[in-house]
């Protein structure tokens, strides 16, 4: 046993390892995240407050209004929206109020982008549409009426069917400086007043002059416009449009151009629109 005694002893150390942060453990980073995106939602919103308009901000809200048809259930149709304006009265929700997409309540009558949904705005939709599509078929009946349509273009909007006739480079619808129309001019008035003889609206005709390059003392731009659409008038009413369908003549000189160029050749242009009845 002596012989044991300079034996080093035997020293054993038990180390005590602690993860994830001691008894807090990692719970903190998940509060932080959501502090942090609770704030860029709360700054987000302070943003859109100050960077938007009244307009803006309803349409935002309506977004989120969970009144919005999105399904057959409440809106009447297949798909999302069934593939209308989301203030089409076909695409709102039912209310208890009885509106309907045949027969609105007067409060709950839906809006649409061009005019009232009402079965006579229905009707009068389909035959501008119907009316525009009869001007654009005819760009494949010969060459010659393709050259001419190059010179038309047409658009429905609120105001009804807007049919555009324009200047192009080379081949102008007037003599330089005057109201007196050249052949293809009167051809294009001859197939407006035929198209147009698929509906009964009124017709208006607005004139548009380019801005000359160089300032006289005298503009003649007024006189122009004016000259150039009354000359349309009297052209469309030459092939057979009863004259009490033109409902008035406007001339514009070269206040509205259509070009970024107001002097561009493209800005000598009419606008024969046929009129809604029912806005």
């Amino acid at each position: 046993m002596a012989g044991q005694s300079d034996v080093a002893p035997v020293i054993i150390k038990r180390k005590k390892v602690i993860k994830g942060g001691g008894h807090h453990g990692g719970a903190w980073k998940v509060a932080y995240a959501d502090f942090v995106t609770a704030m860029m939602a709360f700054f987000m919103l302070m943003w859109l407050l100050n960077a938007t308009t009244e307009k803006q901000r309803k349409g935002i809200a309506d977004y989120f209004n969970p009144t919005i048809a999105v399904s057959r259930v409440s809106g009447g149709g297949k798909d999302m929206f069934s593939g209308d304006s989301l203030f089409v009265e076909g695409a709102l929700a039912q209310t208890g109020t009885g509106a309907t997409g045949n027969q609105p309540s007067k409060e709950d009558r839906g809006r649409s982008e061009t005019g009232p949904q009402t079965s006579a705005g229905v009707a009068e939709q389909k035959v501008l549409d119907q009316v525009k599509t009869a001007l654009t078929a005819q760009g494949g009946e010969s060459m010659t009426m393709k050259r001419l349509l190059s010179h038309v273009i047409s658009r429905v909007t609120d105001e009804g069917l807007v049919v555009e006739i324009f200047d192009v480079p080379d081949d102008p619808l007037f003599e330089e400086g005057t109201a007196n129309p050249r052949d293809q001019t009167l051809k294009i008035a001859a197939l407006l007043s035929e198209v147009f003889g698929l509906a009964q609206n009124q017709i208006a005709v607005n004139g548009y002059v380019r801005t000359l390059p160089i300032t006289l003392k005298d503009n003649p731009n007024w006189e122009l416009s004016t000259a150039r659409a009354q000359a349309m008038r009297q052209m469309l009413e030459a092939n057979k449009t009863p004259f009490d369908r033109v409902a008035r003549i406007s001339g514009n000189a070269d206040r509205k151009p259509a070009t970024q160029d107001p002097t561009a050749v493209r800005n000598n242009r009419l606008e024969v629109i046929l009129l809604r009845k029912f806005r």
